[in-house]
């Protein structure tokens, strides 16, 4: 019998394969758990050492299931577009396979919007934002939008540039065949006049998003000079009544010398003669507690601080 990771494709084995190869069923688990394999949810195993996440998963889904493309939140993740939460999802252009472990759309897709991302078939960037403006919520298709629109850190030290250029591609892709009067079309075209490419992080987008809600309008990434002459844009400035609002990613600075430049940016836009309070939220903040972070902005803006 061949060994089973000469049987294995970029790292996955597939329990059939192994079967075709001699291995009995008997004997063929119990080996694999021996070796350290870790069996994959709806088909197959990873090897030992690798780790079990997302791009493993599609890609084991679509040796187990061919015709499958990756979309939607397991797209954007490929794409290192940001979402609120990760989920193993396909399209099947032909709407006829399902997937185990996995949720599977079953919409028209273009071969044009289709491409490959590593060996994974993906769904482009503009279609998946379209899926995701389309499917919603509201929230998750922001975040993944704004992050598409601008740069972004990934890998904790690496840098992406912004992936579209604006919005008008996923706007015309929207009012094109076969996406053209879907359900959920008219939706997304009112969300996409919330995008915002200044936004800094999901935390951002959703804070922006609560604010809106409740009437609450900042200028987002306002410039303002400080009294040494240095450049700011903080997150959201109502510059009326001098209050900005700062939101803190889930990123933590980790150095001595990050959260001294932290703390002298703030110092710095306390200093701006426009502002008169600078309210800190936390990522966990503007997620967890939506009512307080809204109940604190809105007393600021009153004048109460």
């Amino acid at each position: 019998m061949r060994d089973l990771r000469e049987l294995a494709v970029e790292g996955v084995l597939l329990t059939g394969w192994a079967k075709e190869a001699g291995w009995a069923a008997s004997t063929l688990s119990r080996s694999l758990a021996a070796e350290g394999w870790t069996r994959i949810p709806g088909g197959g195993w990873a090897e030992p050492g690798r780790a079990l996440d997302l791009p493993v998963r599609l890609w084991a889904g679509q040796l187990t299931t061919p015709g499958l493309v990756a979309s939607h939140r397991s797209a954007a993740v490929l794409w290192r577009i940001e979402v609120l939460r990760e989920e193993l999802e396909f399209t099947d252009p032909l709407g006829t396979r399902r997937k185990v472990g996995a949720r599977v759309h079953r919409l028209p897709l273009p071969p044009a919007e289709i491409t490959v991302v590593g060996d994974l078939r993906v769904t482009t960037v503009v279609r998946t934002l379209v899926d995701l403006l389309r499917g919603g919520p509201r929230e998750d298709a922001l975040v993944a939008l704004d992050s598409a629109l601008s740069s972004r850190r990934y890998g904790g030290r690496h840098w992406r540039g912004p992936l579209i250029g604006g919005i008008e591609a996923v706007a015309e892709a929207l009012d094109t065949p076969p996406v053209a009067g879907a359900p959920g079309v008219a939706r997304a075209h009112r969300w996409l006049t919330l995008a915002d490419p200044g936004a800094g992080s999901p935390a951002e987008t959703v804070a922006r998003l609560r604010m809106r809600d409740a009437g609450l309008r900042p200028e987002t990434q306002a410039e303002l000079l400080t009294p040494s002459g240095r450049l700011l844009r903080p997150d959201f400035l109502f510059r009326g009544v001098g209050v900005v609002v700062e939101i803190e990613g889930y990123a933590y600075h980790g150095t001595r010398e990050a959260h001294r430049r932290d703390m002298a940016r703030y110092n710095d836009l306390a200093s701006c003669p426009e502002v008169r309070v600078v309210l800190r939220f936390g990522a966990d903040e503007v997620f967890g507690a939506p009512e307080a972070f809204v109940r604190r902005v809105r007393a600021a803006v009153a004048g109460g601080g």
